[in-house]
């Protein structure tokens, strides 16, 4: 599924019969999402918490990729790790988010290209970066 500039996508989830684990669908692709042990949940799939980080790792490599091949930046490879901090008074909100991007075979100044690259064209990154609106509807 890969999403055009003013495509809707739609991603479904649903409750499978066990408290605290979710079947995450998008498209044709399906997952378990878990809730973590110390709310209930069983805590073996990656839990809500986690998704967010996690596309901002992969969107952040896909994009780092991209922009190598149409550069002819030759990157041998790439790896990110995304953390965070969840707010110590207020856990409904990040304190935190850090993209840490690791990149070999290209220099410093390529280095920053690819990482361009991904920070003005990732949409997961600056909505989170712009406070993009959420809403809510009860169905």
């Amino acid at each position: 599924m890969n999403a055009q500039p003013g495509e809707t996508v739609s991603i479904t989830s649903a409750t499978i019969g066990q408290f605290g684990r979710y079947l995450v669908s998008a498209g044709t692709n399906h997952f378990i999402s878990d809730q973590r042990v110390a709310v209930g949940g069983p805590g073996e799939a990656i839990n809500a918490g986690e998704l967010l980080p996690s596309s901002l790792g992969s969107c952040s490599l896909g994009l780092i990729q991209k922009t190598a091949n149409e550069r002819g930046i030759a990157l041998r490879e790439a790896g990110s790790e995304v953390s965070f901090r969840r707010h110590a008074t207020d856990p409904t909100q990040y304190e935190w988010i850090r993209i840490a991007v690791r990149l070999s075979g290209v220099t410093a100044g390529e280095a920053e290209t690819l990482v361009a690259g991904f920070t003005a064209n990732c949409p997961i990154c600056n909505t989170l970066k712009r406070g993009g609106p959420v809403e809510i509807a009860g169905l």
